[in-house]
């Protein structure tokens, strides 16, 4: 008799989730996020979730999103992420995860990684602020 052996999958928290539960997202997603005042959708905020994590997974265009039955055009859940993203919910949503795993001690601080790719470069300056590096040559009067 032989048995297969399951392989386990290592636990991989750098990707994008694919979906997020209905559950998890009452508990932690749904309370850092606005409701439209204006504008009900048809359709649980928990679906739109899902749709804009799709479109952010994929990379697709948002005009070639097509929701299941024609619950909802895709105008409505870009209008959804673009609120949430002009109003903060997602930096709440972000501080709230960090809080959260930290409380749990799920949160790994032992690495962390800075990105300088978005640092602004004087474009006049003679010198950098980094010691021994220049940007320019300088000037000899």
């Amino acid at each position: 008799m032989t048995t297969k052996k399951q392989k386990l999958k290592p636990n991989c928290y750098n990707k994008l989730p694919r979906k997020v539960s209905q559950n998890e997202f009452n508990t932690f997603i749904k309370p850092c996020l606005t409701k439209a005042k204006s504008r009900q959708p048809n359709i649980s905020y928990y679906k739109i979730f899902n749709y804009i994590l799709y479109v952010l997974r994929t990379g697709m265009q948002w005009d070639e999103l097509r929701p299941y039955r024609k619950e909802i055009s895709w105008q409505a859940i870009y209008y959804h992420h673009n609120k949430w993203s002009k109003d903060g919910s997602y930096k709440r949503l972000f501080e709230h995860s960090i809080v959260t795993l930290d409380a749990l001690g799920k949160l790994d601080l032992t690495i962390l990684h800075g990105d300088g790719s978005n640092v602004v470069a004087k474009k006049g300056a003679n010198k950098s602020v980094t010691a021994g590096t220049n940007i320019r040559k300088e000037k000899k009067y």
